[in-house]
């Protein structure tokens, strides 16, 4: 198998079949990964004490508990390659196989460049992602929008521009996301903001990227080869009969192709709808505009300790550092503006600053918006390459003599 190559594949194990939404072939390639020694642990998520609303990283070493992270939690978007950095040690020489949406891997990616990750333990798992639901608000949407009990929802789904609920009696709700989400702004129903915003659906920057989008009328992940190790552990998988696979025919290859398009121009309308504003400011106003935002901040720190990009060990606007005098706080909107400085050129758009924000302050809309701007100028994006090094990294005498460029904040 090679990098480019496509696969329909499921789970031979009923077990998985049951549990599973999209086949279990995921679930049984990591379940073949830690059984034929090819990773010593895998990173997944699993739902809290059953409770779907709150999706926490697990670190599993039996190929038997596999089962019990089976399925889709889409109100978990939990701070993997944070975890991965803080808590595994940059994965140190533990070989770990990770699950991972797209901004996951991005971040990784990002921190591998910067030597705090090494890529040489890890095989990415990507999953195909068009959105996490913020856990409150979609209990809440559920409730009011849905006219359904939380508790009785066992999945949700993004397809074909619906919200689908399905629920424990086995019926469906559904809604149109885009009416959903632009009557409901203020509620936050519907995807993350960030979410809404985000163009890249498949991760095709991880070792594997897998979804059901190419999949019709059965239960099966459509899945692309995005590297060596993907490879191998594709092929070890099908050779033990740990899956079952075939070979997409041309019309499921041109339905995933129109879903990711749709999506990606989804995105791009909920960019335009986030910036508009801004680009019919003058500098005056936008900076009237985002200084009254930031001047609200109470430097609780929460933006940077959830930031996966945010990992310097002493910080600058610590005290100790002498930026900032001993027994004093910074000044307003000091602290966001530059720790946005810091990481625009290498925002995932992962949103954690947002949710970690407990001001509510517009954060990732802000790093976004910046990061779009060096990524026009640079032709340069965010963890899709780990070769390709952030742009203010890399400064030459050309660029140095240019002057004139204006970032629109």
């Amino acid at each position: 198998m090679m990098r480019g190559d496509m696969y329909l594949a499921w789970s031979p194990d009923k077990e998985i079949l049951e549990q599973a939404e999209c086949g279990g072939a995921v679930t049984s390639l990591l379940k073949f990964a830690l059984e034929s020694k090819q990773v010593d642990a895998v990173l997944a998520i699993k739902a809290r004490d059953g409770n779907r609303y709150d999706g926490i990283p697990v670190l599993i070493t039996d190929p038997q508990e596999m089962i019990g992270a089976a399925g889709a939690l889409h109100s978990a978007s939990p701070n993997i390659a944070r975890f991965v950095k803080e808590y595994l040690d940059g994965a140190s020489d533990l070989k770990i196989a990770v699950t991972c949406r797209p901004c996951d891997a991005k971040a990784i990616i990002e921190l591998a460049k910067r030597e705090q990750i090494n890529l040489d333990n890890l095989v990415l798992v990507g999953l195909n992602c068009t959105g996490t639901l913020p856990p409150v608000a979609a209990q809440k949407m559920f409730k009011e929008e849905f006219g359904i009990n939380p508790a009785d929802v066992v999945s949700e789904d993004i397809e074909d521009g619906k919200l689908i609920v399905r629920l424990k009696d086995g019926t469906e709700r559904e809604r149109n996301l885009a009416e959903l989400e632009a009557s409901s702004i203020e509620q936050g129903y519907g995807r993350r903001e960030n979410c809404r915003r985000c163009e890249t659906s498949i991760p095709t920057m991880a070792d594997l990227a897998c979804g059901k989008w190419g999949v019709v009328d059965r239960k099966a992940t459509f899945i692309e080869v995005c590297s060596e190790k993907g490879s191998a552990l594709i092929d070890g998988a099908i050779e033990a009969g740990s899956i079952l696979v075939e070979q997409p025919d041309d019309e499921a290859v041109e339905i995933r192709r129109r879903e990711y398009e749709a999506a990606t121009e989804l995105a791009r309308k909920w960019q335009e709808r986030d910036f508009a504003p801004f680009k019919a400011m003058n500098l005056d106003e936008r900076f009237d505009y985002w200084f009254g935002q930031f001047s609200q901040c109470i430097k609780c720190f929460g933006c940077r300790d959830a930031c996966p990009i945010c990992y310097c060990e002493a910080c600058w606007l610590e005290a100790d550092r002498g930026f900032v005098l001993g027994g004093e706080i910074p000044p307003d909107a000091m602290w966001p503006m530059v720790r946005a400085v810091h990481v625009m050129d290498s925002c995932v758009n992962c949103g954690q600053c947002q949710d970690a924000c407990s001001m509510n302050l517009p954060l990732s809309r802000f790093i976004f918006m910046l990061s779009k701007e060096i990524g026009d100028i640079f032709k340069y994006e965010p963890g899709m390459d780990v070769s390709a090094l952030p742009p203010c990294r890399i400064v030459t005498d050309e660029e140095l003599s240019i002057g004139g460029v204006e970032l629109v904040f």
